[in-house]
């Protein structure tokens, strides 16, 4: 993977946009093909990486691990390990991700209501 220069004037302005523009601070955190949908089927309750990859079968086990991670790093998603042998790990929304629950319905209304989708 390439190297990114972290004094570059792109690099910058990505930061200086970042934290002026909540719209793009929000897509920085849920953005991309996959989180959106990990975030939606966690709404639903706690799942298993296993049920996860089950409800997103188009995902690979790298990217759901690398999102789950992110989430996770984001305070977004809560990873809670179990003691047990062989181990237990179950995911959930914090309170901070269950608040995108109304930004998820708005997105889904609006595809709906402007794109070739059907409900």
């Amino acid at each position: 993977m390439t190297k990114i220069k972290e004094n570059s004037t792109n690099q910058k302005n990505k930061q200086e946009v970042l934290f002026k523009c909540p719209i793009t601070y929000t897509l920085s955190k849920i953005g991309g093909r996959w989180k959106p949908i990990i975030i939606y089927n966690l709404l639903e309750g706690t799942k298993r990486y296993g049920e996860l990859k089950k409800a997103i079968p188009a995902i690979t086990e790298k990217m759901l691990i690398q999102h789950l991670r992110e989430l996770e790093e984001d305070q977004l998603v809560v990873r809670d390990v179990k003691p047990v042998v062989p181990p237990h790990v179950e995911y959930s929304l914090s309170i901070t991700g269950r608040a995108l629950s109304p930004v998820l319905d708005s997105m889904m209304e609006w595809a709906f209501a402007n794109g070739k989708l059907e409900k």
